[in-house]
């Protein structure tokens, strides 16, 4: 009796460890899959990471930006490998190695952050210079004189004209032809009301013969902002706008 319930209570083990095995055994077939799985999304990601790191370069190249070294981005990593490596079974392997594949894409991945922040910063920079330039006419109206060597309407004489004269009627808006700073509004013999804007990197324009000023000195002004309305102050033959870009 003793002997056929020791029998009894190890087949019955026996059947459990069977179960329990054949579970391990299932959820290990399992647990590969998923890391095949992981492996083939991961190729899938380092692929398209190598087309942003070409279309990253292209963007470099085009704003003169330098490049970032190839053996750079490599990221390279180094030290002897887990002592448990030569022991793994075939599912440890994979685990271990898309482990492995996954942390080196997570540090190119803030590798390529900062390197974009760089690029971004660059966009920034031109895009506050291309705001600051001038780039658009202050006023509509006719072009009634150009800049150099011109023929004085009250001498007769050639003199320097150190601008452009855009006529129409009294009272047309005159806009900034960029981003800037009110730094003068003065009213001299020659120029009349006139204004003077300093937009940075270099450039000012100067607006003169204005009848009416709607700035204050100081004022920051956007490109295309109401600054003043055309007049036939100073020295002038009627009204139009003298318009300068130092």
């Amino acid at each position: 009796t003793v002997a056929a319930v020791f029998f009894s209570a190890q087949f019955f083990t026996d059947k459990v460890a069977e179960k329990e095995l054949n579970q391990l055994r299932a959820e290990n077939q399992r647990l590969k899959s998923k890391f095949e799985q992981m492996r083939w999304t991961l190729a899938e990601v380092e692929s398209r990471y190598d087309v942003l790191t070409e279309k990253e370069g292209y963007i470099r190249s085009l704003f003169n930006l330098p490049e970032v070294n190839a053996s750079q981005r490599r990221l390279g990593v180094g030290g002897p490998q887990p002592p448990r490596l030569a022991t793994m079974d075939e599912t440890e392997l994979i685990a271990y190695d898309t482990e492995r594949k996954l942390d080196h894409m997570l540090r190119l991945s803030e590798l390529h952050l900062q390197e974009f922040t760089e690029v971004e910063n660059e966009f920034l920079d031109i895009r506050d210079r291309l705001e600051h330039t001038p780039s658009i006419w202050p006023t509509k109206g006719w072009f009634s004189r150009g800049y150099g060597m011109q023929h004085d309407p009250f001498t007769g004489y050639k003199q320097m004209h150190r601008g452009v004269d855009i006529a129409n009627r009294a009272g047309t808006p005159i806009v900034a032809t960029a981003a800037g700073k009110v730094v003068k509004i003065a009213r001299q013999d020659r120029m009349g009301k006139m204004i003077t804007i300093d937009h940075g990197y270099g450039f000012v324009t100067r607006y003169g013969h204005l009848s009416d000023v709607k700035v204050k000195v100081g004022q920051q002004m956007k490109r295309g902002d109401l600054i003043a309305l055309m007049g036939n102050t100073g020295r002038s033959t009627g009204p139009h706008l003298h318009y300068e870009v130092w």
